[in-house]
């Protein structure tokens, strides 16, 4: 199992640099091009200050497979599944979210993210047609071989909006990177970090972002990192134990107090767990286990589609 992930992870390296340039790669396996469509288009249909309230509690969760390609599976509480379908992508390791827009005109939808293949990190638009997913794929950073896993936080909703990239290192450090028009700036960097293993964003404002972390031994954490570049991350602990199954976690905002449905992802097992969580408090965050989901999860990475103008709340 772990030397089939490790070839999936490489197997793709080829296909980026053939596909590179603007011109999009074409999409073997392509998933119901009216599912992907429609299920973005409910995303970014409601208006930013509004979509919090209106939004239904589910999670739309995408992942990589062995084809390679995409897949995803819109997750609704409890674990009511709606599978929307591969198409064809290049080998990932690693993903952070992926964000759903439209261009200016509104003539065209698109979802677009970073992700890692090897020791490069990549920047991808796959533009979403009538006739499928057309990714493309571009190269942003090389020197990313020793980077566990990524995250990113995106808060569009008001001024000071940032974008910042989080990568976990095997060196025990997490980095912070802003990204500005398609330039990354290093803003430093946190240690104490060797026991984590995985990470998403559940909280963006114009102060802070917060972090939800796993470690080897199962703990699961949150961690507020302030904008402000000098001030230290505050980490508060949720659970002590019970998460370290998970190489991917997911997490949507769910209903007005600042609840959030999050789903483990277990490569061993191929398998996904949902949880509702209350607002992020430390410890006395109420936790509910709805169980596994009915996906099978077959790749390496798992992360979060969601609308471009969705601020996270959790904490």
């Amino acid at each position: 199992m772990k030397m089939q992930r490790l070839a999936l992870a490489a197997a793709g390296i080829g296909m980026v640099a053939a596909t590179v340039a603007s011109i999009p790669a074409s999409a073997a396996g392509q998933g119901d091009p009216s599912s992907y469509t429609k299920t973005a288009k409910a995303r970014t249909s409601a208006a930013p200050h509004t979509k919090a309230a209106a939004a239904a509690c589910d999670t739309w969760v995408g992942f990589n497979t062995p084809t390679p390609g995409i897949n995803s599976t819109v997750v609704t509480a409890p674990r009511t599944v709606d599978e929307l379908g591969e198409f064809g992508f290049v080998g990932i390791r690693s993903s952070a979210s992926w964000y759903a827009a439209e261009n200016a005109s509104g003539s065209q939808l698109y979802l677009y993210g970073l992700f890692l293949q090897g020791g490069s990190l990549y920047r991808h638009v796959t533009y979403l047609t009538d006739s499928g997913e057309r990714p493309t794929y571009k190269k942003v950073g090389s020197g990313w071989t020793s980077f566990k896993t990524i995250a990113t936080s995106n808060y569009s909703v008001a001024k000071p909006a940032h974008s910042y990239l989080y990568g976990l290192n095997t060196n025990g450090n997490l980095y912070r990177y802003s990204q500005t028009a398609g330039v990354f700036r290093s803003l430093g960097y946190f240690p104490g970090f060797k026991s984590f293993k995985a990470m998403t964003v559940v909280a963006e404002n114009a102060s802070y972002d917060t972090l939800l972390m796993t470690t080897n031994a199962g703990a699961l954490w949150t961690v507020r990192i302030p904008t402000a570049a000098s001030t230290k991350p505050a980490l508060k602990l949720v659970r002590s134990s019970g998460f370290g199954a998970y190489e991917s976690l997911i997490a949507y905002g769910c209903g007005t107090r600042g609840g959030s449905l999050v789903t483990g992802v277990d490569n061993d097992t191929d398998s996904g767990t949902q949880y509702a969580m209350s607002k992020f408090t430390g410890s006395t965050t109420a936790i509910t286990n709805y169980g596994k989901i009915a996906t099978v999860f077959p790749g390496t990475t798992a992360f979060s589609i969601t609308d471009h103008y969705a601020q996270l709340v959790g904490e």
